[in-house]
């Protein structure tokens, strides 16, 4: 039962963050608000909606490790998995030079993380954790990030994280209602989605963090996911790469930053730390593709690459749980 549980709250959460996204876009376009202020702000929130619900009710409930695993297995998850895959599909092309910068900020994303995380490493406590000052912090780099999005929008007017469609005006009762439905879809899928995780975890006797980093992950990434592969079938793998790489920003200093903001969150550094670095490795293996390749793209071969690094850190973790590493 809490497998189907999870499954259905899966759906729920994804199309939730899709009636919350078209909504909330629909009632911005009757305020005359431009599809690119809607796309870089509405549309991007949306997308990361699923993470930041499931982290607000996995932080209240004291599931602290099911909390950062869920973002560090989202942004894993986006990194490897999903560009991977992408690239195999269509080489991944990088054009603007927006998202040119915004890679390595996926990569800053981490380290600051790993800075203000890690209490017991770099100040000697007794205890690691992510406190409502270092939330606060986090929520500071993303109105910085917000900053530099919106002025490198008015510096090109094409730019626009959702490129492929056009911002539907919908009629308001509509609008209210699919806005009002996906909030609730989002609360209500995020609470058993949760709970329907920590009893997977229980039955299968591994821990929080695993279920976070896997299943929880790959679940609430599932936006994301289908963007880019159809943006990828489409031939448009730049707005692919635009929307993995805004997403994994997105939540280290959106959704960690509220998350640890409400409720202040233990780090364990033994646990999470390997992940962080697997989370910074990617980054950095995609700067290199990207930067230091031919073409400014990423490859099918380095697709590749990619998505055999994400199956060698599925199977750390296996290795892990099971006491083999």
């Amino acid at each position: 039962m809490n497998y189907l549980i999870f499954i259905v709250s899966v759906i729920v959460l994804v199309k939730g963050a899709d009636w919350v996204t078209d909504g909330a876009s629909s009632i911005a376009k009757r305020f005359q608000i431009s599809d690119l202020i809607i796309g870089l702000t509405v549309v991007s929130i949306g997308t990361s909606a699923p993470e930041l619900v499931v982290n607000l009710f996995a932080s209240s409930s004291g599931s602290s490790d099911l909390a950062i695993g869920n973002v560090l297995g989202s942004n894993i998850f986006n990194t490897l998995a999903i560009l991977g895959i992408c690239a195999m599909i269509s080489p991944v092309f990088v054009k603007r030079a927006t998202v040119q910068i915004e890679i390595p900020l996926g990569f800053l994303a981490a380290l600051v993380l790993g800075v203000l995380a890690n209490d017991m490493l770099i100040d000697g406590s007794s205890s690691s954790v992510l406190s409502r000052s270092d939330g606060i912090i986090l929520l500071f780099f993303f109105i910085i990030f917000m900053y530099y999005t919106f002025f490198s929008a008015q510096k090109d007017k094409k730019l626009s994280i959702e490129e492929a469609e056009e911002i539907q005006k919908l009629p308001l009762g509509l609008s209210v209602l699919m806005l009002l439905g996906g909030f609730a879809g989002l609360i209500g899928g995020g609470k058993f989605m949760v709970d329907a995780a920590i009893e997977i975890a229980k039955s299968w006797g591994v821990s929080e963090g695993i279920i976070g980093l896997t299943v929880v992950a790959a679940g609430t990434s599932f936006p994301e996911l289908v963007v880019s592969v159809l943006a990828a079938r489409k031939g448009s793998a730049d707005m692919a790469i635009g929307n993995v790489v805004g997403s994994n920003v997105f939540n280290v200093f959106f959704v960690l930053g509220i998350s640890a903001t409400v409720r202040p969150i233990p780090f364990s550094p033994n646990a999470n730390n390997m992940d962080l670095v697997v989370t910074a490795f990617g980054c950095l293996m995609v700067v290199a593709f990207v930067f230091l390749g031919e073409g400014r793209k990423i490859s099918r071969g380095e697709g590749t690459i990619l998505t055999l690094g994400y199956v060698v850190y599925i199977g750390y973790l296996i290795a892990q749980q099971t006491g083999l590493a």
